[in-house]
């Protein structure tokens, strides 16, 4: 199994290219041709970081819960609690007078 990079959530995108050039799939370690149908993976969002890797791992790895996407990652987090809206604040300034 290849070395995958952690990250707290993951943007994906199927893709395909018709440049003659390989990759290594992250996931597995394996050759990926850029012709073929791929995905690209962006590690909490960063296109700078981008990775190819073979549809079959991204979801395997998913179902294995250890690609989260942003949504499902958000789901996980504790909810923060909520400021006082408008009309709470106005009903709190006028007790403290």
């Amino acid at each position: 199994m290849a070395r995958m990079e952690t990250a707290r959530w993951w943007d994906t995108r199927r893709t395909h290219s018709t440049k003659p050039a390989t990759y290594r799939c992250p996931l597995c370690g394996q050759q990926l041709l850029a012709i073929e149908d791929h995905m690209l993976l962006f590690p909490e969002g960063d296109h700078q970081r981008r990775r190819h890797a073979h549809i079959r791992c991204v979801l395997e790895a998913h179902r294995q819960g250890g690609m989260l996407s942003r949504e499902e990652w958000l789901k996980t987090q504790p909810v923060p609690p909520k400021a006082p809206g408008l009309l709470a604040r106005l009903r709190g300034s006028r007790a403290e007078r």
